[in-house]
């Protein structure tokens, strides 16, 4: 994605998700942990390819995303939507590497 836009296109979102061990301890859900449009959300997917995170494209769960704060975890209803998503990059993972812990997720 360029940070020019045509001018009848939206500007670009992105939304980062993490699961860490501390959650899954304390029975917590996934935590938003970056979101942003533009210029910020072009930012949280080079990040996010720098650091070989996995990047999945939602329009639907990026809409669903950006409506909550930075920190929150994620309410029950996206709960299938985001398994679904973190089931797809422990794929991924697996494939690239033989164990390892879950990384951060991008989704735009």
């Amino acid at each position: 994605m360029t940070a020019r836009q045509d001018s009848g296109a939206a500007a670009p979102r992105a939304a980062a998700l993490v699961y860490e061990a501390r959650d899954a301890a304390a029975g917590g859900a996934p935590r938003l942990v970056a979101k942003g449009q533009g210029t910020l959300a072009e930012e949280i997917i080079r990040r996010a390819r720098e650091g070989a995170v996995p990047i999945h494209r939602s329009r639907e769960l990026i809409a669903a995303l950006m409506q909550f704060d930075l920190d929150q975890q994620i309410p029950p209803a996206l709960y299938v939507a985001v398994a679904e998503v973190l089931a797809w990059a422990h794929q991924l993972e697996a494939e690239a590497t033989a164990a390892g812990p879950l990384q951060p997720l991008a989704i735009r």
